[in-house]
């Protein structure tokens, strides 16, 4: 291993006398430095995922949750033409890329990734492949999607499976396949394989084994100083049979014993990062994910947030860099960036909201300037009413219907047909398509037999705040907002200072019915006249203008046994000129009801309960105070009640007649 051998007594390796051995020690801290460097470098190259840490690794928030270390390895495809092609693989927050294949209809590329499997998390991988002959953006061929639990329990008798590329604009049609491997690292494994990562660093001839000098700079590297004070004990207490080196199992069984009691590292070996010495499982997840462990196999390339991102090609690349354009989740992306990046609450990813760049640059120049709302401030605003009257009797003509395949076109992936109640050839008008109905069961009502638990009255993207004050610090811009603005002179308003506000943001491409997040009595239904802005986040985000206590809108308020009253407020917005109503004051209703519909357009709705009602779910308050929107569905659980119901008072039996 290096320069003399493996099996070199302790005492001699560490003499500092003779000049061959001092040059000794110094050729292996430079091999060590090379080594690293060449870490660091696949690190940053591989690695730079947005997921929250420094780093860019997962934290996992316990050991019960800790399923495994899985290695995916993206192998080859088979499409039905010639191109240059390239793979994204999406989990979580993070997207990772393969490099672009040769001109070929069989592309290789042998990419690899390891991801942090929790047993709550993350585990449904989104496998997309583009096809690169363009020069401003890579164009989506077919995807696939593999839950990786169910792919980890199947047998295989070739290490790998061959999955199906859907077409993203008719799903039932196969554009081709994809060659993909899947293993993981056992739990109880995972102290081992890490001490065999690190133990590569310094073993050069392979034979798994440490000496006294090799032991001490791998502890130098550890950045421990009370280690380095000691490191004869150490390699002694390591050395369990005595041999003069250190195996493997032997390390492992070092780092585990003293990571519990005290820790020989603090910090990662790779990357540099401190390590928290109380978080001894994530420090391990943390450096089995930043070694690579020199199969010769491609590294993709991280650091993005969705494939789509992933794919864009030097045009979008060259804007990023001149500042025309940005990409990233959260406020920035609704209010300057050209892309609106959202967590798909189901396949619990990041997606890419499809809006048309023309109109982004259009509402930025609105919104977000003084000038814009200037316009707007003299006749723009009846300008915005007339055009949405005029669309929408252009929405309700037999003309509009030849629209609706260019719309499902463009939201290739995002509108599924097989859940709606009808045929395309049904729908008559374009408006009649976009108020569409869906089967029954399209969407399962979470927890329907408990009045208790509160559920998501809109497919949307959705953001909850514990309070009004939060949702004006994270995400609404407007300076007058206000509880008052937004539900208007009715006389219950003030029931509701302090209370929780949930924001359901419908995008054109949504199903546009919105439901009852709540069993109750319709007490009421108040329409408040308005403008009819954009509830876009560019709007929504901008300081110039108040959308949602401006626009058109209609307040009711339910009454509940569970939530106290809860304020349902349906926002029109742009070319949405109605909203309409399919229940009315005094109906007793189910949760998961249909309550009414917006034409066509992108339109919210708000509701709000009383203060120290409802226990809104922890992801979607911790997505919402990152300023990121939730894509949630019609009937997911929105939270649950924690109003206590007055307990009746027992009857008196002594004073009970018996007839």
């Amino acid at each position: 291993m290096g320069h003399g051998s493996s099996k070199s007594s302790s005492s001699d390796e560490s003499t500092n006398g003779s000049g061959s051995t001092s040059k000794s020690c110094s050729s292996r801290r430079e091999r060590i430095k090379k080594k690293l460097d060449l870490h660091r470098h696949l690190r940053r190259r591989g690695d730079r995922s947005s997921s929250g840490s420094h780093s860019g690794h997962p934290k996992l928030i316990s050991l019960e949750d800790f399923a495994g270390i899985a290695l995916v390895t993206l192998i080859s495809a088979e499409m039905k033409f010639r191109d240059k092609w390239l793979a994204c693989i999406s989990i979580g927050e993070q997207t990772f890329r393969t490099e672009t294949s040769e001109q070929t209809i069989k592309p290789q590329w042998n990419s690899e990734k390891k991801f942090l499997l929790e047993r709550n998390g993350p585990h449904v991988a989104k496998i997309s492949v583009f096809e690169t002959n363009r020069l401003s953006k890579n164009h989506l061929i077919g995807y696939c999607e593999v839950d990786l639990f169910e792919f980890l329990s199947r047998d295989s008798d070739y290490g790998f499976e061959v999955f199906e590329l859907l077409d993203p604009s008719s799903p039932d049609v196969v554009v081709g396949n994809i060659s993909i491997s899947c293993s993981v690292e056992d739990p109880t494994e995972t102290e081992k394989s890490f001490a065999r990562r690190i133990l590569s660093i310094v073993d050069y001839n392979g034979d798994g084994m440490l000496s006294f000098s090799e032991f001490s700079e791998l502890i130098n590297v550890f950045g421990n100083q009370q280690a380095e004070k000691k490191k004869a004990e150490l390699f002694k207490a390591a050395d369990k049979n005595g041999d003069g080196v250190v195996s493997m199992d032997e390390l492992a069984t070092l780092l585990a014993m003293h990571q519990e009691k005290e820790p020989l590292i603090n910090n990662c070996p790779v990357c540099g990062e401190f390590l928290e010495v109380s978080d001894r499982l994530n420090s391990m997840i943390h450096m089995s994910l930043c070694f690579d462990e020199g199969t010769g196999n491609q590294i993709m390339t991280g650091g993005f947030l969705t494939d789509k991102q992933a794919s864009y090609g030097w045009m979008f690349k060259l804007s990023e860099w001149a500042h025309v354009s940005s990409y990233d989740v959260g406020l920035n992306s609704g209010s300057s960036a050209s892309h609106i990046v959202v967590f798909d609450r189901k396949k619990k990813r990041l997606v890419e909201e499809i809006i048309d760049g023309k109109i982004v640059l259009s509402m930025r120049a609105i919104y977000q300037s003084k000038v814009g709302l200037g316009i707007m401030d003299k006749g723009a605003k009846e300008l915005l009413q007339s055009i949405s009257e005029k669309q929408g009797k252009k929405m309700n003509s037999p003309e509009s219907a030849k629209d609706i395949p260019a719309f499902l076109k463009f939201f290739k992936d995002q509108i599924n047909m097989a859940e709606v109640k009808y045929p395309l050839h049904h729908f008559k008008t374009f408006n009649e398509f976009f108020i569409r109905e869906l089967k029954p069961g399209a969407r399962p009502v979470a927890c329907a037999e408990r009045d208790d638990v509160a559920v998501c009255a809109a497919d949307c993207r959705l953001m909850a705040f514990n309070t009004i004050e939060e949702s004006l610090r994270f995400w609404i811009k407007g300076k007058k907002f206000s509880l008052r603005g937004l539900l208007g002179d009715i006389p219950c308003s003030d029931t509701f200072i302090g209370g929780n506000l949930v924001i359901f943001r419908l995008a054109p491409q949504d199903y546009h019915r919105f439901h009852f997040p709540v069993s109750g009595k319709i007490e009421q239904i108040v329409d408040i006249p308005g403008c009819l802005y954009t509830v876009n986040p560019i709007a929504v985000n901008s300081k110039y203008c108040n959308v949602f206590t401006e626009n058109k809108r209609a307040v009711s308020i339910i009454s509940t046994e569970d939530f106290g009253k809860v304020a349902f407020v349906a926002i029109g917005a742009t070319m949405v000129g109605s909203i309409t109503f399919t229940k009315k004051k005094g109906d007793y209703v189910r949760k998961g009801d249909e309550f009414g519909y917006f034409s066509f357009g992108g339109s919210t709705v708000i509701c709000v309960f009383e203060k120290d009602s409802i226990a809104l779910d922890e992801d979607l308050l911790a997505y919402s105070a990152r300023s990121i929107e939730t894509l949630v569905s019609v009937g997911m659980q929105l939270g649950v009640s924690v109003r206590k119901r007055p307990q009746l008072p027992l009857p008196d039996i002594k004073n009970i007649t018996i007839y």
